[in-house]
This record gives structure tokens, C-alpha cells and sequence, in this order.
């Protein structure tokens, strides 16, 4: 059975092409909207003189972990943006994660990755103007000499594109490295059964550890460079 690597939606002569590793992502929007919809029902009729349980334990840990993650950078403003970094925490160490399952990581398109980098940047460059006003970070940028001022330009523009290839490169890394060994598994048949077991530890590596570290770091950069523009300085 041909494996389905993208949705074609035809308008007439028109042909929209949706990459697998959207449907996913789009997929993921749904389950996760579903989820927080039922989690926040149960929430509300919890009882907070009984331990806690089933999905409302669930969520507790899901908001240690993204309390782990960001509190210590983002400190006194952790509460103001505890439910985009939660969502986007979640749902992308769930899109890292789905490969096991062997459907294509929505991480693993370059374009999908730059999309999520691009929106933390014009983040933190928001924060930055509403902070002191467009003119005190434009004199932000010529600082501590006014001929570095290109190499602070740079070093701004770095950001979102050192997000995007560090996660695409790991993440699809990952997925092609896989992929021959299974590929070479099945030319060296019977003999190549033996294969097997290593997979495991593949999965176990690529799929799992190496996704739960990209997913760290980006969020880590992310929250460290929002939180020096959003939080009280010491």
C-alpha cells in the first residue's frame, strides 16, 4: 500500500497540496482542543481537599513540566504567557513524539519550524518596542559602539533562523537515519531480521530523547530571550 505523503485538494485547475506533516500537525490542534475543553471541565468540578487523579493529575504534572521549562526565565511574568508556552510545549513534544507511531513529525518540515521561530521572534522583538518605544530599541542595536550596530542586527536575525534548522536538522536527521536502517533491514532479508534489534534503540534515542531535548531547548531559548525584554530586571 503506497504511503500517503501529502493531501491534494482540487479547485478546478487548481491544486492545493498539503504536506503530511500539516495534516498531522492540524490533527494534533484538534485532539489537544478536545483535551483542554474535557480537562477544563473536570478542572472546575475537581475537589481540592482530595488528591488529584485521572486527567486532572495528568494536567498537574503536564504544568509542573512547563512550569520547569520557562519559570525560571520568564520569572514574575510566568503566569501571563503559562498558556501559549504550555499549548505550544505540549503539542510539540506530542508532534516529536508521533514518529513512533509512524507518522511524519510536523518538526521534521522546515518550513513548519520557521513558522513556530518566526512567531516566538516577533514576540520578543514586540515585547521589546512595547518595553521602551521603537526609538529605545532601535539604540539598543548600536550599542555598546554605533559600528557594531550590524552585528547586533545579525546576531537578532540569528535567533529564529538558529531555532528553525537546530530542531528541523535533529528532528529530520532523525526520521532519514531511521528510515535507511529499516530500508537496509528489508533489502538484506532474511538475514537482515537480525536488524531488529537495534531499532529499538533508535526509536528510543531519536524518537524519544532527541525529541524531548529539541523541545527543551527551544522553548528554553525561546522563554531566556522573552523573558530579558518582559520580566523586572534584579
Amino acid at each position: 500500500m503506497p504511503e500517503i505523503s501529502a493531501l491534494e485538494i482540487h479547485f478546478g485547475s487548481f491544486t492545493l497540496e498539503i504536506q503530511q506533516s500539516i495534516c498531522v500537525w492540524l490533527g494534533l490542534c484538534i485532539l489537544f482542543s478536545i483535551f483542554f475543553i474535557v480537562a477544563g471541565k473536570k478542572i472546575e468540578r475537581a475537589d481540592p481537599t482530595k488528591a488529584s487523579k485521572g486527567i486532572v493529575y495528568v494536567c498537574e504534572e503536564a504544568l509542573n513540566l512547563v512550569l520547569f521549562v520557562v519559570k525560571t526565565n520568564l520569572r514574575e511574568t510566568t503566569k501571563k504567557y503559562i498558556p501559549l508556552f504550555g499549548t505550544l510545549i505540549l503539542m510539540m513534544l506530542a508532534s516529536n513524539l508521533i514518529g513512533l507511531i509512524g507518522l511524519q513529525n510536523p518538526t521534521s518540515n522546515v518550513s513548519f519550524n520557521a513558522t513556530l521561530a518566526i512567531t516566538m521572534w516577533l514576540m520578543i522583538q514586540g515585547n521589546a518596542i512595547k518595553k521602551g518605544g521603537l526609538v529605545a530599541r532601535m539604540k539598543e542595536l548600536t550599542e555598546p559602539m554605533v559600528f557594531l550596530t550590524p552585528l547586533n542586527i545579525i546576531g537578532e536575525l540569528a535567533l529564529p533562523i538558529s531555532l528553525t534548522m537546530r530542531l528541523f536538522g535533529n528532528i529530520l536527521a532523525g526520521s532519514i537515519i531511521t528510515m535507511l536502517v529499516y530500508t537496509l533491514i528489508k533489502l538484506l532479508m532474511p538475514w537482515g531480521v537480525l536488524g531488529l534489534a537495534v531499532t529499538p534503540f533508535l526509536h528510543m534515542y531519536f524518537d524519544i530523547f532527541s525529541g524531548v531535548i529539541q523541545t527543551y531547548i527551544f522553548f528554553t531559548l525561546s522563554s531566556f530571550f522573552l523573558g530579558q525584554q518582559v520580566s523586572n530586571e534584579e
